[in-house]
C-alpha cells in the first residue's frame, strides 16, 4: 500500500535535523531565484525575447522538479515521515524523471538558439522569433512526458510484493527496481535504453553547437568580445558536464561488473546534480546576463530612494 524513503542509510539520527535543514535551505533558495526570474520576466516587456522564454522554462522545470522532490525527503528527516502512497511513488518517480527529460530538451533548445544567434546573426531574428520559441518551450514541455511515461507504465504494471523501502532520496526508476518480485532486467533494459536517448541525443547536439559557435567566434570576435563568448560557453558547459556526467556514472554503474557504488555514495551524486543546477541556474543564466543586472540596479536604486525618504 505505500512506500517508504529510506535516504542516507548510513546517516545517524544525530545529523537528522541538520539534513533536514540544509535540504530546507535548498529548496527555499531554488523556488526563490527562479521565482525571481519568472516574475521579472513577466513585469518586464524588455525581457519578452527568444533567450528569455528558453531562461524562465527552465526556471519553472527547476521549481517544479524542487516541488516533488524535496518536501518528502525534507519530511523524512526533520518528523521521520518517509512514507508514500504506492500511486503517489509512481507518480513522483514519472515527475522527477520528466522533469529530468524536460531540462536536457531545454538545454538542447538553449544551445539550437545561442548556435543559430552566433552563427547565422542576420538570419537568427527571423529564424527564431517569440513565437518559434514559444512553439518549441511547449512542444518540448509536452514530449517530455512520452519518454518517463515508457518506464512508469512498465513499471506499475510489475508485482511489488516484497520490502518496501527505498534507498534512495526519492522515488525512481533504479530505486523502485529491487523491490520488484520478478526479473525487471527487459523493463530496466528499455528504461537505460530511453533515458540514454533522452540525455546523450540532445547532449550530442549541444556539444556539436558549442565547437560551430567556437569555431564561429574564432573567426568573427576580437579581443574581448571573444574573451566573453568564451566565457559564457565555459559557464554553461559547467553547467551541462554537472547535470549530464554523474548522470551517466550513475546509470552505467549496474552495467559495468567491476564498478560498484556504496547506497550512499548513490544517493548523495543523485542529489548533487539533481538539486544544485536549479540552485545556481538562475545566478549562472541570468545575474550574468547585462539586461537583467541593469532591472536589478534599477530596482536597488528605487529600494534605496524610497528608503531615503521614509
Amino acid at each position: 500500500m505505500e512506500f517508504v524513503i529510506v535516504g542516507f542509510p548510513s546517516l545517524q539520527p544525530e545529523y537528522f535535523v541538520l539534513v533536514a535543514w540544509l535540504f530546507f535551505f535548498l529548496y527555499v533558495t531554488t523556488a526563490v531565484g527562479n521565482l525571481l526570474l519568472v516574475v521579472m520576466f513577466t513585469l518586464e516587456r524588455s525581457l519578452h525575447e527568444p533567450m528569455y522564454i528558453i531562461m524562465v522554462s527552465l526556471a519553472l522545470s527547476d521549481i517544479g522538479f524542487a516541488t516533488v522532490a524535496l518536501p518528502k525527503l525534507i519530511a523524512r528527516y526533520w518528523w521521520n515521515d518517509g512514507s508514500l502512497g504506492f500511486h503517489t511513488c509512481f507518480f513522483q518517480m514519472h515527475m522527477i524523471h520528466y522533469f529530468g527529460s524536460l531540462n536536457s530538451l531545454i538545454l538542447l533548445t538553449m544551445a539550437l538558439d545561442r548556435y543559430l544567434a552566433i552563427c547565422f546573426p542576420l538570419r537568427y531574428p527571423t529564424m527564431m522569433t517569440n513565437q518559434t520559441m514559444a512553439g518549441l518551450t511547449l512542444f518540448c514541455w509536452g514530449i517530455a512526458h512520452i519518454f518517463p511515461g515508457i518506464s512508469t507504465i512498465n513499471f506499475s504494471l510489475m508485482p511489488f510484493c516484497g520490502p518496501n523501502k527505498i534507498i534512495q532520496a526519492f522515488c525512481t526508476t533504479m530505486s523502485l527496481k529491487s523491490l520488484v518480485c520478478v526479473d525487471t532486467s527487459r523493463q530496466y533494459s528499455l528504461a537505460f535504453a530511453v533515458a540514454m536517448f533522452i540525455l546523450y541525443v540532445p547532449l550530442a547536439f549541444i556539444i556539436f553547437s558549442y565547437i560551430c559557435i567556437v569555431i564561429s567566434v574564432l573567426r568573427m570576435a576580437k579581443g574581448q568580445g571573444r574573451m566573453k563568448t568564451f566565457s559564457t560557453c565555459a559557464t554553461q558547459g559547467c553547467i551541462i558536464s554537472i547535470y549530464y556526467i554523474p548522470r551517466f556514472f550513475v546509470y552505467v554503474t549496474p552495467f559495468i561488473p567491476n564498478l560498484t557504488m556504496t547506497p550512499d555514495k548513490s544517493i548523495a551524486t543523485t542529489v548533487f546534480y539533481s538539486l544544485f543546477p536549479p540552485v545556481i541556474n538562475p545566478f549562472i543564466y541570468c545575474l550574468r546576463t547585462k539586461e537583467i543586472k541593469q532591472i536589478f540596479r534599477r530596482c536597488i536604486c528605487i529600494l534605496f530612494h524610497f528608503i531615503l525618504l521614509h
